[in-house]
Parts: structure tokens; C-alpha cells; sequence
């Protein structure tokens, strides 16, 4: 059993619980792992409360970014050890997956090695705003390595 935060309606935080779940068996790709650390995002708070890209199948779980201790690999996933500290990055739907909870299972493809130097509140927060920006930055704008704009300047 784990303990998570689920909600069985829409709404604001007030329909939050904590509740004990059977731990379920792992699929391939997938990995259990201890949460330590989350990050709270606009993404999870417009899901819980109806409002994003995809809607919630009821009862839900949420939580895109968490730092994590693996406890378990699912078949065919390889390069993480177990008791190796990771990050949770936000690239999987919350209609599969949600990282509020004791223990969670996660797909293997949305953990990556805990960065160095990186606590587990420090690497639970920093993920979303990463890509954020990334994805302004690299895959819509288009900037890469020698980009110049004309008429662009700094203050």
C-alpha cells in the first residue's frame, strides 16, 4: 500500500485526499520509486480543476515533477539502479501517472539521473521551468547556437 493524493471531483484544493492504494504491478517501462521532493506547477492545478489539455478519469492522481530513491525497475528498463536518487521530469500524461504520493510508478522515459549538486527539493523544482523555456526558446523560436536577431537588445 502507498499513500496518495487523489481526488474524485473537479475543483479547487479542497477536493484533495489522502488515500491508501494497493501497489500495483509494473508494466514494461516503467519504475517505482520513493518520492522525496515535488514541484507544484499551474499545469497540475488546471488539471485538477478541469481546465487543461486533457481531462481527468476520475478518481485522479496529479503531479508532473518530483525528485525520487528508485525501488523498482519494470521489465526492460535499464540504466537506473536500485536506491539511485532521480528527477521526475514533467513529459507524461497525468491521466497515466502522478507523482503525489509516498511511492509512485513513473515511465522510465520521464526520469532522468538526479542532477550533482542538486538537493531533492532543489531537483523536484527546477524541471518544469526548464522546459518551459526550452520549449519557447528552441523548438518555437528556433534559437540555437549562433542565432542572431536583428533589432533584438538587451536593457
Amino acid at each position: 500500500m502507498s499513500r496518495v493524493v487523489r481526488f474524485h471531483r473537479i475543483g479547487g484544493p479542497e477536493v484533495l485526499q489522502i488515500e491508501d492504494v494497493p501497489d500495483r504491478p509494473l508494466n514494461e517501462g516503467e519504475l517505482r520509486v520513493r518520492v522525496e521532493a515535488i514541484g507544484l506547477n499551474r499545469a497540475e492545478q488546471m488539471f485538477r480543476s478541469g481546465a487543461y489539455l486533457e481531462q481527468p478519469a476520475l478518481p485522479a492522481q496529479n503531479g508532473y515533477e518530483a525528485s525520487a530513491i528508485v525501488l523498482e525497475l519494470g521489465p526492460s528498463v535499464g540504466g537506473f539502479a536500485v536506491g539511485e536518487p532521480v528527477s521526475v521530469i514533467p513529459t507524461f500524461s497525468l491521466s497515466a501517472h502522478g507523482i503525489y504520493a509516498d511511492v509512485a510508478v513513473v515511465p522510465a522515459y520521464a526520469v532522468v539521473k538526479r542532477p550533482k549538486g542538486l538537493n531533492a527539493v532543489e531537483a523536484a523544482a527546477v524541471w518544469m521551468a526548464y522546459i518551459t523555456a526550452y520549449g519557447a526558446l528552441i523548438d518555437i523560436a528556433k534559437v540555437g547556437k549562433g542565432t542572431h536577431y536583428s533589432g533584438l537588445h538587451t536593457v
